[in-house]
């Protein structure tokens, strides 16, 4: 299963919302043309804009309308990325070298902080304010996030329940707007609304929590950085906490925190993780997360968009970068 198959019948309309973003910087400041261009090109799958063009899908098709929303969610997107990149100090992304790598830190926040404002006019062109309530809302989320991660950094205190609360606001957040949205833009009732904006959170939730096992399992040429790169960060994730969970008059997590993550005991640690039950554990509670979208879906009318839903579920489970 991949995701061209996936998001077949949506392929034109996410092509759409690609020409939509490079028609939206195409005519901007000469100094934004190389920053904004090398960001485009280093786009994922889409998969929020796909997500908010089948929530569409399954009711009233207002195209144009979705097209431009989708697009303004990918750009909330990229920005978040952008200013993510420029925190953590990163150097590459997918496997390609970050904006602020390239144009340093303040260009990386400055194109970040123009793409948000991008994201926002383009939600405000829709003319509904529904949509810009929804906006604002995931844009404080995301920024919450972020300042929950970086406040926390290094600190083996926090519980699951920070945890999910954290991933909710800084990746789950994007999902429900993308969901939400596209049934909103659709003209779903309240009900469908509801039920769409729990797929995208239990999706989101899901997604991140394979991320993070994949930051200890997944191989580095595949995920474009090195296996347990944000751990040795300071980031406390899922497999790490399920490891304190299962030993905790041993806490050899809180001990490499304080050393911040140098010497043998980190080598020790991602060991641990990897040859254990903990990958397995991690694994059933992303599972969870993505049944639960998939029950979301039980009321609507069989349909291709409500099929691509499902999948898109199952292909989070499966993927390996």
């Amino acid at each position: 299963m991949n995701t061209d198959d996936i998001f077949a019948p949506i392929k034109e309309e996410l092509n759409a919302v690609r020409n939509t973003m490079l028609d939206a910087t195409r005519n901007d400041n000469p100094r934004l043309t190389g920053p904004l261009e090398h960001a485009l090109k280093n786009q994922g799958k889409l998969a929020r804009p796909a997500i908010t063009l089948l929530c569409g899908k399954l009711f009233t098709y207002n195209t144009e309308p979705l097209i431009q929303m989708s697009a303004a969610i990918e750009f909330l997107h990229l920005a978040s990325l952008l200013h993510d990149d420029t925190i953590d100090k990163s150097d590459t992304r997918r496997g390609q070298p970050t904006v602020s790598s390239v144009w340093g830190n303040n260009t990386a926040i400055l194109i970040g902080d123009y793409l948000f404002a991008k994201s926002a006019y383009m939600v405000s062109t829709l003319g509904k304010t529904e949509m810009m309530t929804i906006f604002a809302q995931t844009l404080m989320s995301l920024c919450i996030g972020v300042l929950e991660e970086s406040s926390n950094t290094y600190n083996a205190k926090q519980t699951r329940d920070d945890y999910y609360k954290k991933i909710d606001n800084k990746t789950a957040s994007l999902f429900y707007l993308a969901s939400e949205s596209g049934a909103a833009l659709g003209d779903a009732s309240k009900k469908s609304i509801d039920s769409l904006k729990s797929y995208g959170y239990n999706l989101g939730m899901a997604f991140q929590i394979i991320d993070d096992i994949l930051d200890f399992t997944g191989e580095q040429e595949e995920m474009g950085k090195p296996v347990g790169s944000d751990f040795l960060s300071g980031n406390l994730t899922l497999p790490a906490i399920l490891l304190m969970e299962k030993q905790p008059q041993d806490n050899l997590i809180e001990k490499a925190f304080q050393e911040k993550c140098k010497g043998e005991d980190i080598k020790n640690i991602v060991s641990k993780i990897q040859n254990s039950s903990i990958i397995e554990q991690s694994y059933a509670v992303a599972n969870d997360f993505c049944f639960k979208s998939k029950q979301t879906l039980a009321e609507m009318p069989d349909s291709a968009a409500k099929k691509s839903l499902l999948d898109l579920a199952d292909y989070v489970i499966e993927r390996r970068k």
